[in-house]
């Protein structure tokens, strides 16, 4: 398998709000970047689309190192909170609904497809391609006006 980059964030501008988000897929030496967004969204829908959309533009299984700033994201699959809310029919430990189930489900889904392993930045701290991807998304967001 194929090894691959990627690095994804999410940006809304109030919440809910315009939302954009952005990736970069390296490989290599070649680099793909990656928007999008929508009205009417969250920054976690956001986190959630740009992770969903880079990993369905790999056009085969592989070994990916997927960074990104959001928390929301990286603890619900690295701790198995999405894996235990499907579980438990989309409930979370509390029995309220998990929230973003549609997207929870695709990207669950992606998941299996794919050898991911999630690494955590910390935001607008200087990392390079999370600061492109926060362009990326933010760029977008303030085009939806």
């Amino acid at each position: 398998m194929k090894s691959v980059e990627i690095y994804t964030d999410g940006a809304c501008r109030g919440n809910p709000g315009n939302g954009g988000w952005g990736a970069i897929l390296v490989y290599g030496t070649n680099k793909r970047e990656l928007c999008g967004g929508e009205k009417n969204t969250t920054n976690n829908r956001m986190e959630l689309t740009a992770v969903i959309e880079a990993l369905s533009a790999l056009k085969e299984p592989c070994h990916v190192t997927l960074t990104s700033d959001s928390k929301y994201v990286i603890d619900s699959i690295t701790k198995g909170w999405a894996e235990s809310w499907k579980k438990r029919g989309w409930k979370k430990a509390d029995k309220s609904p998990a929230l973003n189930v549609d997207l929870w489900e695709t990207l669950l889904t992606l998941l299996d497809r794919h050898e991911v392993t999630f690494v955590w930045v910390k935001g607008h701290n200087g990392h390079p391609y999370n600061e492109r991807c926060d362009e990326l998304a933010t760029t977008f967001a303030d085009q939806l006006k």
